[in-house]
């Protein structure tokens, strides 16, 4: 017999989509303590839903749960920026190298590009950026590869955010992804997925600089 998911009751899923929208567009910054009685005053809601929002983000990677601490926003340091950014350098390049070579469809990341270069506010833009690079992945073939990307993906838009605030980078990052997906509408799927994991690569090089170097230490010792 197959169990069915238990689906998130909807006050639930309210409250974990407003807290996690709150985090990944900076409104709750990295160690920012989050309790549940004031977001449950500001949500209108009783502790229970917060409290089961608050669960799911953690195992997400956005909050940490500290039986001394609380509850807080993830901090973000080069150490937590390489091991995202090291899962996405793996596996995001192949799914999109296999999604070009199925000729899967590419329109969502299309529309997802033209928000982006749209928006007129940085929430929007990141939201949009995020949508290009899952439209990008998603129609690899492999349900599994994917799920496994949107696992690191809120991980990976809190450096985002956190590298944003520090030193905006939207235009040069618009650019690769057009690049990126001009590559992949041509066919070209080495040459698109070379372009995004340089494009991955580079951010992250710019900013956590020290996250680059504790990899080629790391690289030197093994």
């Amino acid at each position: 017999m197959t169990s069915v998911p238990t689906p998130i009751p909807s006050r639930t899923q309210y409250v974990l989509d407003a807290i996690k929208h709150r985090i990944l567009t900076g409104q709750l910054t990295p160690g920012q303590a989050l309790v549940e009685t004031e977001l449950a005053a500001q949500f209108g809601v009783s502790k229970t839903p917060v409290r089961e929002a608050l669960k799911t983000l953690a195992g997400t990677g956005l909050v940490v749960m500290s039986q001394y601490k609380g509850v807080t926003v993830r901090m973000v340091d080069a150490d937590m920026a390489r091991e995202v950014y090291d899962v996405r350098l793996l596996l995001e390049p192949e799914a999109l190298r296999r999604a070009v070579r199925r000729g899967a469809s590419l329109d969502s990341a299309r529309t997802a590009l033209t928000r982006a270069d749209d928006a007129t506010d940085t929430a929007e833009r990141s939201l949009a950026n995020r949508e290009f690079h899952r439209a990008l992945y998603l129609p690899c073939g492999n349900p599994l590869l994917g799920r496994m990307l949107d696992e690191v993906r809120d991980q990976a838009a809190l450096v985002s955010a956190v590298a944003w605030a520090a030193s905006p980078s939207w235009e040069r990052e618009a650019g690769e992804h057009r690049e990126i997906l001009r590559l992949a509408l041509e066919g070209d799927a080495d040459g698109a997925a070379r372009a995004l994991h340089t494009h991955i690569a580079s951010f992250v090089e710019r900013a956590f600089p020290q996250a680059t170097g504790q990899a080629a230490n790391q690289e030197g010792t093994a």
